[in-house]
């Protein structure tokens, strides 16, 4: 089956985990979506993941995430994904989104690669706003 916008399936692969209270969820890796995970990892909505590695012929690459709860409820309330494949978009560094005050996280994939809204404010550059989490 082919997937038109794998990072939004990713995406509903942890929303689905999270309403289902599962401990871990998994999804076919690729190198963005370990950025978004690192990045989930760093700002706390994560407790971990890891890439498993490449084995025989025709085995994919999985990316398995450790979910967080806290007091029973899911770490994550929103999860959303902005720039679709149809229509991508485009922040410059002036107008990097701030998410619920800068409670929540933006993340951009930006020429220093994927980072957090924070990071790329700090850095002073902008990019295409892949999702935003609260």
């Amino acid at each position: 089956m082919t997937i038109n916008d794998p990072i939004a399936d990713f995406l509903t692969r942890i929303r689905n985990g999270q309403m289902a209270r599962k401990r871990t969820v998994t999804a076919p890796a690729s190198t963005v979506k370990a950025a978004i995970a690192a990045v989930l990892k760093d700002e706390g909505y994560i407790a971990d993941y890891s890439v498993t590695p490449e084995g025989e012929k025709g085995v994919k690459k999985n990316l398995t995430l450790t979910l967080k709860y806290y007091q029973g409820k899911p770490v994550i309330e929103r999860l959303e994904r902005i720039s679709t494949p149809s229509l991508r978009i485009y922040k410059g560094k002036s107008a990097v989104p701030k998410v619920l005050g800068g409670l929540g996280v933006a993340i951009l994939s930006t020429p220093a690669g994927v980072v957090s809204d924070r990071k790329a404010r700090a850095a002073g550059i902008g990019g295409e706003v892949l999702c935003v989490v609260s």
